[in-house]
């Protein structure tokens, strides 16, 4: 390759593979070796990258006979428990008898010998995500109002499940949710900031000092966002999927809550931040956030009093854990072009999370 060349992140064979400065994310021959002994389609293997993710890798992979979707980590280096497909596989199988809509896994490669990394393959879903618009079938009061509220019930359906079932209960810890991830980030932040955002340090002594007293446990999604649920092509609205389990774990339910407020634009918002991603919403006729926090409540039954911390914690946490990515991106691990938009994407989360704080007062 010359000089400044983009490393393709598809090939075809290993030895391709092989002579590159960086791993490519899919190499075609061995895939396609796999898919045949699993009678997966017959033939040459088209695949291109889909998703707006700025971690674990999406793609579309198609043959004769057979289309599907694809999840594999980031290039190595990477924390393999931040990255765990094996893991984001067990969880979507448990969940599939279930109320909460997930794609079906059709094949688990725990070793690394195909692609490098460990990956999964699931059923592709026919649906939308939610981005600049609205689907065209769902845009009318209706059905904002729908996609609201079966966002809302589908995260209650979800945390309503019951985590002593064996391959739930082996999913986390039920106890110190709150104090764990207090903990991670805060020693994120310490490894991995590369310059002083006084927001961070402020309202990360806020959140230590006045972390709610919860005792409450469910199967949390950790990334429950407009952005990780995709929409069927018909009304009146219907989940077709949710997506992304990869942070999923036992925990505090309010972490979801406030997450979703956190990426749910609302008309009138002075600015949208880098988790503004469904901008469709923030253009008017959806039920606002405290709308949502207000289903919520009625329909699991939890008191949403504290969810002004839940909701810091959630800007908080995405300003810190960002951050390290701005940091990967200095050192030109990676070329995602979201990068672009760190310098002062996480600084203006960190200010949302301080504006967060001061409502809880």
């Amino acid at each position: 390759m010359t000089a400044g060349a983009a490393v393709p992140s598809i090939v075809d064979t290993p030895e391709q593979a092989a002579a590159l400065p960086l791993a490519p994310l899919l190499v075609r021959r061995p895939l396609e070796a796999l898919l045949d002994e699993h009678g997966l389609g017959t033939g040459p293997l088209e695949a291109r990258e889909i998703g707006n993710g700025h971690s674990n890798v999406t793609f579309l992979i198609a043959r004769e006979g057979f289309r599907a979707v694809l999840r594999r980590p980031p290039r190595p280096p990477y924390q393999e428990s931040a990255h765990d497909m094996v893991r984001e596989a067990r969880i979507a199988r448990a969940l599939a008898p279930t109320a909460v809509p997930v794609p079906e896994v059709l094949l688990v490669r725990e070793e690394s010998d195909v692609l490098g990394v460990p990956f999964y393959v699931m059923a592709e879903l026919e649906g939308d995500v939610i981005t600049a618009e609205v689907p065209a079938q769902l845009d009318d009061p209706a059905g904002r109002a729908g996609i609201a509220d079966r966002m809302v019930d589908t995260l209650a359906d979800l945390h309503a499940l019951d985590v002593r079932r064996p391959e739930l209960a082996a999913l986390g810890r039920p106890d110190g949710y709150l104090d764990r991830q207090l903990r991670r980030f805060l020693a994120i932040w310490d490894r991995h900031r590369t310059r002083d955002i006084e927001a961070i340090e402020r309202v990360g002594d806020w959140l230590v000092a006045q972390r709610p007293r919860s005792n409450d446990v469910a199967l949390v999604h950790g990334d429950f966002r407009p952005a990780n649920v995709m929409w069927a092509r018909r009304a009146p609205a219907t989940i077709a999927g949710v997506l992304d389990w990869e942070l999923a774990t036992l925990g505090d339910p309010l972490c979801d809550v406030g997450w979703l407020l956190s990426t749910w634009p609302e008309e009138g918002d002075a600015t949208g931040t880098l988790l503004s991603e469904a901008r469709g919403i923030g253009k008017g006729g959806f039920p606002g956030r405290a709308a949502l926090a207000e289903r919520y409540a009625e329909r699991s039954g939890r008191s949403v009093a504290d969810l002004a911390w839940y909701t810091a914690f959630a800007f908080w946490r995405a300003a810190v854990g960002l951050e390290s990515f701005y940091k990967r991106a200095l050192a030109g691990t990676t070329t995602d072009p979201f990068i672009h938009r760190l310098e002062h994407g996480v600084p203006e989360l960190a200010e949302r999370a301080q504006q967060a704080v001061a409502a809880a007062r």
